[in-house]
């Protein structure tokens, strides 16, 4: 993915961090990204909203009386927890671009927040599993409308997509 030939960020080890550089079109998207799902975990945490669903899931999926009762034990620290990763990367990003080292532990908080903004992209984009072929939907909303709101999703979508990947990468090397 990139635009004009730009080339796309990713991380990389080196020594005992992960290294990469954003450029500011990048960390703009990736910041705006996880303000929406800040923004979800706070203000608009709607536990009839799917993402909620996604990102809280039910422990006990035949027992709902079971289910509510963990849920009201653990939901604030989970939520706090998201939060918390989500801030530990917003504030390792520089805001006009930069480059970003990562030690294991923040890492893995970038990873989990990774995580949870690609599912409630994902599930807003109707993507439920990672056995969708993200080019092929790509490729078929470019045709229809090379503009659209769809085209744009799609490609954070993807880059965020790949961003965790090399993450993953970067932390396994």
């Amino acid at each position: 993915m990139g635009d004009g030939g730009q080339v796309v960020t990713m991380f990389v080890r080196s020594g005992t961090v992960c290294v990469a550089r954003f450029g500011p079109a990048e960390a703009a998207v990736l910041n705006e990204v996880m303000l929406e799902v800040v923004t979800l975990l706070s203000e608009g945490f709607d536990r009839t909203d799917p993402v909620i669903e996604r990102l809280f899931p039910d422990v006990y999926r035949d027992d709902p009386s079971a289910s509510a009762d963990l849920r009201r034990y653990t939901e604030d620290d989970l939520r706090s927890a998201k939060l918390e990763q989500a801030a530990m990367l917003l504030d390792a990003l520089p805001v006009e671009g930069g480059e970003v080292a990562l030690d294991e532990e923040q890492a893995e908080a970038w990873l989990r927040a990774l995580t949870d903004v690609r599912l409630t992209l994902g599930l807003r984009l109707g993507i439920i599993d990672d056995d969708v072929d993200i080019e092929a939907e790509l490729d078929e909303a470019i045709l229809k409308d090379p503009t659209s709101q769809r085209v744009g999703q799609l490609s954070v979508y993807q880059y965020l997509t790949y961003l965790q990947e090399s993450l993953v990468g970067a932390l396994m090397g």
